[in-house]
């Protein structure tokens, strides 16, 4: 049970982080660390080697948000509306400095995000905003080297995109 402990405290701050990137919201991304950490209490057993844990733990919450964003999508598409996008270009520009808190920088990257497709949207963030290298990218997603670069293109290219429209 120690050694559980162990897993959680290292596993969850990464948990949480990519599931916020992913999700936007604070409350679901908490629902997914728990989530998350009881996947891995139940199949840790079956893990191959300790060295691919980090791997296989991005894997389990990309699932997890992968799930939430089918639903999401089916119950109602994210709409980064006038009023946030106002709201976003105000806030960088009175505290350019200043460190946003978790709930800022959800909105921020779900604003920015919001028009991605969940691959697209999985590999921006595993690349660009939790800097994982393409390999790693690979073996977590499943996908090929190819297509991780280019779903990283045009995720880059139509966050560009929102960014000329609404900054």
């Amino acid at each position: 049970m120690q050694d559980f402990k162990k897993v959680v405290d290292f596993s969850s701050p990464l948990v949480f982080t990519v599931a916020l990137r992913m999700i936007g919201d604070e409350d679901e991304a908490t629902d997914i660390v728990q989530e998350t950490m009881i996947t891995i209490w139940k199949k840790i057993g079956r893990l191959d080697s300790p060295e691919s844990f980090k791997t296989w733990m991005y894997r389990i919450v990309l699932n997890k948000c992968y799930d939430i964003l089918r639903k999401k999508k089916r119950s109602q598409e994210i709409v980064a509306d006038e009023d946030m996008w106002r709201q976003l270009n105000e806030r960088i520009s009175e505290n350019p400095g200043r460190e946003a808190d978790n709930a800022e920088i959800a909105r921020i990257i779900t604003a920015l995000t919001s028009k991605l497709s969940p691959k697209q949207k999985a590999v921006f963030v595993m690349s660009d905003l939790e800097e994982l290298p393409g390999d790693e990218i690979s073996r977590i997603t499943g996908m090929t080297s190819m297509n991780i670069k280019a779903n990283l293109y045009y995720a880059r290219k139509k966050i560009a995109e929102l960014i000329k429209n609404y900054l």
